[in-house]
């Protein structure tokens, strides 16, 4: 039994690396041969939206009635929720188009900073000074891999900040917005899908509507991009979410930034892009960081853990 489920996790861990990979690389050469992150990001969350529905059926998961007797709920905690997935995955296509993915996911390593930074003025938590400490290393990392960068693009380099920024607002504003709401993260992925994809419609019309050939640039080679690039998506997040319910916190970080060590070694391998023994050095020294924060960040929580057991188990007041 436990060998099982040894072997289990490790085709999940297999699988979450591989589908990562896969969906950067048919993401990037999508994005090269048709240049339209905006059509790119409706088709995304349009498979998102279709795909859950059947699978929420075979896995006979209910609908969250109350999310649609409750107006209060769309308002204040889906509505934002799924404007923020909208932003954080547009600007993550545009900055896929522009630069290189390796550099990407580099700069996406900034997410612990830009955290604290969020957790400081939203949920107005401080932070020791080892977090501080470990934060040095990420920002240098990324420092010296945009300057040794041979692909950098300023507006590339100012969509993948955004992206991460909004990606760690998410995550702030989910900790504080969802911790009383009981609702199936597949459940919840279909809704912000959802919601998501109607509200870029109107933008998608005015902004690649009138740019985007259908005749000629819906080419064979691009239909096939776009519907890989959907599947491996909306299989990415559903494996993302197993992941979480099936670790430990420190498992599942560790995971988290070996995997993105994978897909920028994958990427430079798949793609062949040019990178100097700098820019390695400072892609490594901010995944380095990342692992640092990551594990400060768990010794922490738990030592708070015990001293919470430890608190409410004694017998003095």
């Amino acid at each position: 039994m436990f060998s099982n489920s040894i072997l289990q996790l490790g085709i999940l861990i297999i699988l979450w690396y591989s589908i990562s990979s896969l969906a950067n690389i048919i993401g990037k050469r999508l994005l090269t041969t048709f240049p339209h992150p905006v059509t790119v990001t409706l088709a995304q969350l349009f498979h998102g939206w279709a795909y859950s529905v059947p699978l929420l059926r075979l896995l006979k998961i209910p609908t969250p009635t109350y999310l649609h007797s409750t107006r209060i709920y769309y308002i204040i905690i889906i509505v934002p929720l799924a404007i923020g997935k909208l932003l954080s995955q547009l600007t993550s296509q545009i900055s896929l188009r522009l630069v290189p993915v390796s550099y990407t996911h580099t700069v996406k390593a900034l997410m612990p900073l830009f955290t604290v930074l969020l957790s400081r003025v939203v949920l107005k938590e401080a932070q020791s000074f080892q977090v501080y400490l470990s934060l040095i290393p990420i920002i240098v990392g990324v420092i010296i891999a945009s300057m040794s960068e041979l692909s950098f693009d300023t507006t590339g380099f100012v969509s993948v900040m955004l992206s991460t920024c909004l990606l760690a607002v998410q995550n702030v504003y989910s900790k504080k917005a969802l911790k009383y709401v009981d609702i199936h993260h597949i459940a919840l992925l279909s809704v912000l899908s959802k919601i998501a994809w109607c509200v870029l419609v109107p933008f998608w019309i005015l902004i690649d509507g009138p740019q985007v050939n259908i005749q000629q640039e819906f080419t064979f080679e691009v239909i096939f991009y776009i519907l890989a690039d959907g599947v491996c998506n909306f299989i990415y997040n559903v494996i993302a979410f197993t992941m979480i319910s099936r670790l430990s916190p420190l498992s599942y970080v560790i995971a988290g930034s070996t995997k993105r060590l994978v897909v920028i070694a994958v990427s430079i391998l798949a793609l062949h892009n040019p990178v100097t023994k700098l820019n390695l050095f400072g892609i490594s020294l901010a995944l380095v960081g990342v692992l640092l924060y990551n594990k400060i960040k768990y010794n922490e929580n738990q030592q708070l853990s015990i001293l919470k057991i430890s608190t409410a188990s004694s017998p003095f007041p």
